[in-house]
């Protein structure tokens, strides 16, 4: 049976569901399960599964049995209907790259595939409990949309997502902000994402106002976001790989670790990976780690990709815990150290060992529009921002295997740089081209953690929510 515990060694053995309602573990680290399924031999049973048949089998390796057969499969279809394409994550060859597109959710971002379960999830958890939930999360644009699409309208379910302020595209922003119902509630902080992050990291370690009242995570810190993700590299390695033999490697924008983590994970588990390759934008301190070994905190630069504008890593710390030997002591003296000083340096084996589980490249704001005007040209395929700096870093790293590289967002929620690159926006879907006539409502706050404590406090007080 699946068990789940804190990367910092003091919260231990949890079940599956006492692992995703607590989201981040009280000892302030992170949960991961105590053993990782291998399933090799299972590869040729699930080739011939829809994206939907395959996330039931892969995700019963991970839920303690807690959630029968039955149940968990109508929880997961019923994440997936919204979804605008019958295969969920098709993988489309284009040119000589495979793109798996991961927007054909409700928000148009890859953060859908994970969210619409974990919505469904908490949902079904809630039914057995006689307490409310109290969604705390914080945004760089794609996270906080995807959950509240997930949320709105839930029973018992508050929502306070943090997304700092005029730091995620305008498309974003309003997708989060038109959600009126009053279980949302949407806080513009004056800081950037590291800076929500961290307030949110602050609450989560405040143990009796999250025991008081009762607070759960959607961000990647939680390990269903994990698990959910897990599914598409096993759906996508099936579109490419001919056999239960071929390598495949993938390429995968990332700022916050949670996306290229999960193909870790699938890695680990025993799918033929070749390569996972880490792509950053200016904001590099994965890359500067996987090249130097220097994890070293720097200021926000803004891009083109504003998603991935990101310099702490949340779910960086699971991957750490895996290079440290599954050593709680060891991580918590690397991060201590961080906390202390902004910096984590490794060298020798270790770096040696982390270089052997990725690879990695920067693509800068030039190199992110001329990617997406060459592609454009030489494919007809239209990339958003943070996929060209995937294909990008595909082009700078030599892999000599098939190459499928993740596609987080549809274009048209990054149209001014899309413009930058071909001297028009592309056009928007229904769904996008309506937000702008719709009312919106957020909240304007401080980036400070007793002031976002005060507000949560004072919104619940109205809602005489008040346990």
């Amino acid at each position: 049976m699946a068990r789940y515990s804190s990367t910092r060694g003091q919260v231990k053995n949890l079940l599956f569901e006492e692992a995703v309602m607590m989201g981040l573990a009280d000892d302030g680290g992170l949960l991961v399960p105590n053993e990782i399924p291998l399933i090799r031999n299972t590869l040729p049973e699930w080739r011939a599964l829809s994206f939907t048949e395959l996330s039931l089998e892969v995700m019963l390796l991970f839920t303690s049995g807690r959630i029968p057969r039955d149940e968990l499969k109508k929880l997961i279809e019923r994440s997936f209907d919204t979804f605008r394409h019958p295969e969920i994550t098709p993988v489309k060859s284009v040119g000589q790259i495979h793109i798996l597109e991961l927007f054909h959710g409700p928000t148009f971002a890859f953060k859908d595939v994970a969210l619409q379960f974990l919505g469904n999830l908490f949902e079904f958890f809630l039914k057995e409990r006689n307490h409310p939930l109290r969604i705390l999360g914080a945004t760089s644009g794609d996270t906080g949309s995807a959950a509240i699409h997930g949320l709105h309208g839930k029973k018992g379910v508050d929502v306070f997502m943090l997304h700092p302020k005029g730091r995620v595209s305008p498309m974003q922003e309003l997708q989060m902000t038109t959600v009126l119902d009053p279980n949302i509630h949407n806080l513009a902080i004056e800081g950037t994402f590291d800076d929500a992050q961290a307030i949110v990291k602050a609450l989560f370690n405040d143990q009796e106002f999250k025991k008081n009242y009762y607070l759960g995570s959607v961000n990647s810190i939680n390990w269903a976001r994990i698990l959910a993700q897990i599914v598409y590299y096993f759906y996508a390695w099936f579109q490419v790989a001919n056999d239960e033999s071929e390598l495949v490697s993938f390429v995968v924008p990332t700022g916050n670790f949670g996306n290229v983590l999960a193909g870790y994970y699938a890695k680990c588990m025993g799918l033929p990976i070749d390569k996972l390759v880490i792509g950053t934008n200016e904001n590099d301190i994965l890359h500067r780690f996987f090249s130097k070994g220097e994890y070293h905190r720097a200021e926000i630069i803004e891009t083109f990709s504003p998603s991935m504008d990101i310099q702490i890593s949340s779910n960086f710390e699971r991957y750490l815990f895996n290079l440290a030997g599954n050593s709680a002591e060891q991580l918590q003296l690397w991060m201590n150290n961080f906390e202390r000083t902004g910096k984590l340096t490794i060298e020798g084996d270790l770096l040696n060992n982390a270089q052997n589980d990725f690879i990695s490249a920067r693509v800068d704001d030039e190199e992110i529009v001329e990617t997406i005007r060459k592609f454009h040209l030489q494919t007809g395929y239209l990339l958003d921002p943070h996929t060209a700096v995937g294909v990008c870093a595909a082009e700078k790293t030599d892999i000599q295997t098939p190459v499928i590289c993740l596609a987080c967002a549809h274009p048209a929620k990054f149209g001014e740089t899309v413009r930058k690159a071909l001297g028009n926006e592309p056009e928007l879907p229904d769904e996008l081209a309506l937000l702008d006539e719709l009312e919106t409502h957020c909240k304007t706050v401080p980036a400070d953690a007793e002031t976002i404590k005060k507000v949560i406090l004072e919104t619940l007080e109205a809602k005489s929510f008040l346990p």
